[in-house]
């Protein structure tokens, strides 16, 4: 099989499809339909003579033709990304696609300087193409690890091998409860008690119990995997959760919010930089990594 143009945007869809787990979660990533996810699927697989996966009522599973084409893919899109990088360096000008996954939330952050970055590399270059993708915090680094991110802003409780983990800055966290909630007019004296029966939020990274070993009702009968989730499952007042600071605060100024108990229950999460081992000769790498480390420096 000649590879061609068309064949790499297939290629590229279907990692995602992978990534994501099925078409359906694949949609917002991809920004198309199912039906149209579906489609070009479905014309890899005739491309290809191979099907890839089974897909239906019993869910997304990747066939043995699928899970070696996968890996294939990575081997593939990665070198494309390398020799595109390559090519631009020997013009002695910056040039190519920064693909930059991050954690959610980070834009309100104060001390997040990603949007300096950015401008600092854009004022070197116009000949850039800007991709960012918010996942989750497990996402980043495994759009890392198989290439289809330059780099990565997030927070890791357990590094991969290969990765480089950079510190940034710290994320404070605190204990919330909402409006409506039986926390958030009780007096200071029956505030742990009442912690005790609470159900807490269970979330995917770096804020779970066996992070911050406080002790809480951890019942895993509300789980959510980014912060907007977390917030919605407080403002039901039903149940209390860790959110970050710079995050909360919009809820708090509206009275509609407290922290709990906030010396006690109070937790900070490094933020990182992630980049590829890989990727370390290639100068438009570099030029953002840079970036991203100074500006973190000067605004810290």
């Amino acid at each position: 099989m000649q590879v061609q143009d068309v064949d790499l945007r297939l290629l590229r869809i279907f990692v995602t499809i992978v990534e994501c787990g099925g078409l359906s979660a694949a949609e917002s990533r991809l920004n198309i339909g199912r039906s149209t996810i579906s489609a070009h699927l479905s014309d890899l697989e005739v491309r290809l003579g191979l099907t890839l996966c089974k897909r239906g009522r019993s869910g997304f599973e990747l066939t043995e033709p699928g899970r070696i084409t996968y890996q294939a893919s990575l081997e593939l899109l990665q070198q494309c990304e390398a020799f595109a990088t390559t090519v631009a360096g020997s013009k002695h000008k910056l040039s190519g696609r920064v693909s930059l996954a991050t954690i959610d939330t980070l834009v309100g952050d104060p001390r997040c300087a990603i949007g300096k970055a950015i401008a600092a590399l854009k004022q070197k270059s116009d000949a850039i193409q800007f991709d960012i993708y918010v996942c989750e915090a497990r996402e980043v680094e495994t759009a890392v690890a198989n290439g289809r991110s330059l780099l990565g802003v997030g927070v890791s409780r357990h590094h991969i091998r290969g990765l480089e983990y950079t510190p940034l800055f710290n994320e404070t966290n605190y204990l919330y409860c909402a409006s409506g909630h039986p926390l958030f007019e009780c007096k200071e004296q029956e505030t742990e008690k009442l912690l005790q029966r609470a159900e807490v939020i269970t979330s995917n990274y770096m804020r779970d119990k066996e992070r911050r070993n406080d002790g809480l009702n951890y019942q895993n009968t509300a789980i959510a995997y980014h912060d907007e989730g977390i917030a919605h499952l407080i403002l039901s007042g039903k149940f209390i959760g860790y959110l970050p600071e710079h995050y909360a605060s919009y809820w708090v100024d509206k009275g509609l919010f407290k922290a709990i108990l906030p010396q006690q229950y109070c937790y900070h999460i490094p933020v990182v930089l992630i980049t590829s081992n890989n990727h370390s000769g290639s100068p438009l790498a570099q030029a953002m990594i840079d970036a991203i480390k100074r500006s973190h420096t000067v605004s810290n």
